[in-house]
């Protein structure tokens, strides 16, 4: 039992350096400030309630009644009303604070703050405009919800080397990386296990229609009828990769390869049908979870030194 406990505690509460959480911290901000910088020209059609049909009426009428606890952008309305702003003043006061909180992180300044700050504002505007969010939107509420309970501030940000803080609980660092980690594997793995329960990806159909589809109709039709024999191969390929994702990501033998796989398909994927968010929140979250071990070669720091440091 006592082997078995040790087991279980280097297991979810493995030695790693903050190096993980550095990463992570940057590619979110960016990812953010990129993000609300893309819809700043459509950000009121989306959700200000003047609108006819707005996506966020219809898509809070339904989160009513699915996930009534979930945030939305009413209550922020409501909040505003309450306090005297009006409905516009509220919608671009969420998008100023987006864009301010991807800025604090990437700098690392007031890191915590920034980063409850940001998963909670992008919650409320992915479940207020869910009729046309996608995986994108998904990922980064992922990304956001690991960063925020991480030991803030890291090494390498603004609080740690001018404002002189410290992570209160440095021994966390491992548990939320090995969440992350998990968390991965069982996304790549139920994704992959449904690609392949299909035709679509053996006979490379799936990626046809999702390349010749407005708006990721980026390659022109006569190159992709040249070469369409290739599509099946590359579907066959993608349901491999993600499948065996948990098989091949956790052995050091293989885990640079499956990685970059991973990561050479994410580009693809955006480079060719124009997804370019997608793609770097999925190599973000990718990079953060299994890279710095591979990219940095320095020793994890033992906890006790951490916590000494986080006393001082």
């Amino acid at each position: 039992m006592k082997q078995w406990g040790q087991w279980l505690e280097t297991a979810l509460f493995p030695n790693v350096t903050d190096q993980w959480l550095t990463f992570l911290r940057l590619g979110l901000g960016l990812e953010v400030v990129l993000n609300v910088l893309a819809l700043k020209n459509d950000w009121n059609y989306l959700f200000a309630s003047s609108q006819d049909l707005t996506t966020a009426k219809v898509s809070e009428a339904l989160l009513s009644l699915t996930g009534p606890f979930a945030p939305r952008l009413r209550w922020l309305i409501e909040i505003g009303a309450y306090l005297g702003l009006t409905e516009q003043a509220v919608i671009s006061t969420v998008w100023w604070g987006l864009l301010v909180a991807g800025f604090g992180l990437l700098i690392g300044s007031w890191s915590r703050t920034c980063a409850l700050l940001a998963w909670f504002l992008h919650l409320s505007v992915v479940k207020s405009g869910g009729l046309v969010s996608y995986g994108v939107d998904q990922f980064m509420t992922i990304g956001l919800f690991y960063l925020m309970l991480s030991p803030l501030p890291d090494r390498w940000s603004f609080d740690y080397w001018l404002r002189n803080k410290r992570p209160t609980h440095p021994e966390l660092l491992g548990f939320w990386r090995r969440g992350l980690q998990v968390h991965l594997c069982i996304i790549y793995f139920f994704g992959g296990l449904t690609k392949c329960l299909g035709n679509g990806w053996w006979d490379g159909s799936n990626l046809w229609r999702a390349l010749i589809r407005p708006p990721f109709n980026l390659i022109p039709p006569e190159i992709l009828v040249r070469w369409h024999n290739f599509f099946p191969l590359a579907g066959i390929l993608i349901c491999l990769i993600e499948i065996a994702y948990p098989a091949f990501i956790w052995p050091r033998s293989t885990r640079a390869l499956w990685l970059t796989a991973i990561i050479g398909m994410h580009v693809a994927i955006g480079l060719a049908m124009g997804m370019y968010l997608f793609a770097l929140v999925m190599v973000v979250l990718n990079i953060a979870a299994f890279g710095p071990d591979m990219v940095w070669r320095r020793q994890p720091i033992q906890l006790e030194q951490e916590q000494v440091v986080a006393s001082a």
